[in-house]
């Protein structure tokens, strides 16, 4: 049985329909939504912003807040509540480190801007090829 969902979730369309099947399709586990900042890039992006900043932890947090924020709102429509959290760094290896205390992952298909993933790499394929717990790729 599954009771605990961890749901990764960006900016993207994508991610808002990984969150809606997860509250859907795993309706009597708790859901974690997970958003992933600081992401490694060319030029540093976010993670120059949250790495210079005086407090990283809370920089982090405010970045993830809209993400976060929709997330809720999205549970709420659905009548569910969700726990959130923040993590730092390449999506794909935070989900997986993350993975293990769940039971199971559900990713969007896809993510962010064409740039942003030839640099980064295809996070739902690396969580699907990597995950110790069973991973639901959302199209």
């Amino acid at each position: 049985m599954v009771s605990q969902v961890l749901v990764a979730m960006d900016d993207s369309e994508m991610a808002v329909e990984a969150l809606r099947y997860a509250l859907d399709v795993h309706a009597d586990a708790e859901i974690t939504v997970l958003a992933v900042v600081g992401e490694p890039s060319q030029l540093m992006g976010k993670a120059t912003a949250i790495a210079t900043a005086e407090d990283p932890q809370a920089k982090a947090a405010e970045i993830a807040a809209p993400i976060l924020d929709r997330a809720r709102e999205i549970a709420d429509e659905a009548g569910r509540e969700i726990t959130t959290t923040v993590g730092y760094g390449a999506p794909a290896r935070e989900i997986v480190n993350r993975a293990e205390s769940f039971d199971a992952v559900v990713v969007g298909s896809h993510g962010g801007t064409l740039r942003d993933r030839l640099i980064v790499g295809d996070v739902a394929k690396t969580v699907f090829n990597r995950s110790p717990v069973p991973v639901t790729v959302v199209r």
